[in-house]
């Protein structure tokens, strides 16, 4: 493993699209420092270094990996690539960012666990709305009796992804494509984390698209019965057959929150905001100060490596997420509630 310092010095691991989310975050990081991009084609990799201001540029992601000049790496590969090479991320010693979903099955995120345990790495999931303070304020007010018994969580995240853009990655079988896979797991992320845990049953159905992967989404998750009391309820969507859609409403026998930008706020500096509608009483905008969620990540990271914090979102956390897409896609194929 490397020798712990005072700043974290990041590797990305591919020249993906979606780096372009957190080169920014790390280079304004308090504590980080972005050394090198790694391609399968060192070409590639020497222009996407002189274009985005970093050091290094490796035409192997192995050859990174083995670098002692880095400290953590961003995955950001198609999802069927992650288990990988996480795994070779943390064997080589360097704690992992890892985009959504982290993993597509159990085998592989045990494997992911067991590599993280045996080489004293810090690995989690890149939810960036989950470090953000706009759903930290969120569940402090859960947690505060604010919202009564959460009864029902409804939320949901779509966009249009036309037919003929079939060679995408997010409409690839063999890669884990699928409406679920890429933008369903930020509803089912959120459900699962204001449910507290693990559903008890999940009821959902599909549209399949022309390549076999779902274009649209629709599940509801029945949350257990704390202390007696009837447990909430989350009703989810998702799809790439739709205008785009992003949102969250949780509701309380109290009042309720509402998200208007929930997946990705203050994505410019500009505060968030939380819509609070409490059954009697008038409605309140509680503002949040702005600060963006890619670098809240970042942030997290620095504080597991470099302080010795837990995560945030920890691998336990992205056990129930994954049990629960799983448990999804199991009724959705099947026409049936599914206990995951």
């Amino acid at each position: 493993m490397t020798e712990p310092s005072s700043r974290l010095r990041w590797g990305l691991v591919s020249t993906a699209k979606i780096n372009r989310a957190v080169i920014g975050p790390i280079h304004n990081a308090a504590r980080s420092d972005l050394v090198g991009i790694a391609s399968r084609n060192a070409g590639r990799a020497i222009s996407y270094a002189f274009d985005y201001g970093i050091r290094k540029s490796y035409g192997a992601y192995e050859t990174m990996l083995n670098d002692p000049a880095i400290d953590a790496v961003y995955i950001s590969l198609p999802n069927s690539l992650h288990a990988e090479w996480a795994i070779k991320a943390a064997q080589a010693g360097k704690h992992v960012l890892c985009e959504k979903p982290i993993v597509p099955t159990l085998a592989e995120l045990d494997q992911v666990e067991a590599a993280a345990n045996e080489n004293g790495v810090t690995i989690f999931e890149a939810f960036m709305y989950l470090h953000h303070p706009q759903l930290l304020r969120a569940q402090e007010m859960i947690r505060e009796g604010k919202l009564g018994r959460v009864q029902l969580i409804d939320s949901w995240f779509s966009f249009y992804l036309p037919p003929e853009q079939s060679q995408n990655i997010r409409l690839r079988p063999e890669l884990s494509g699928g409406a679920l896979w890429d933008v369903g797991v930020y509803p089912t992320s959120m459900a699962v984390t204001i449910g507290g845990g693990l559903p008890e049953e999940v009821w959902a159905q599909q549209i399949i698209g022309e390549t076999g992967v779902d274009v649209t989404m629709i599940a509801q998750l029945k949350f257990p019965e704390p202390e007696g009391f009837a447990g909430p309820v989350a009703q989810i969507s998702s799809g790439f057959r739709m205008p785009f859609r992003a949102g969250t409403i949780i509701i309380g026998d109290e009042a309720s929150i509402s998200f208007p930008q929930p997946w990705k706020p203050s994505m410019n500096g500009e505060d968030s905001n939380l819509l609070f509608t409490p059954r009697q009483g008038e409605p309140e905008t509680i503002t949040i100060p702005g600060i963006n969620p890619y670098l809240c990540e970042i942030q997290a990271m620095e504080a597991c490596v470099l302080d010795g914090a837990d995560p945030i979102v920890p691998l336990s956390r992205s056990r129930d997420i994954l049990r629960t897409v799983l448990a999804i896609y199991q009724s959705a194929k099947t026409g049936r509630p599914v206990q995951p």
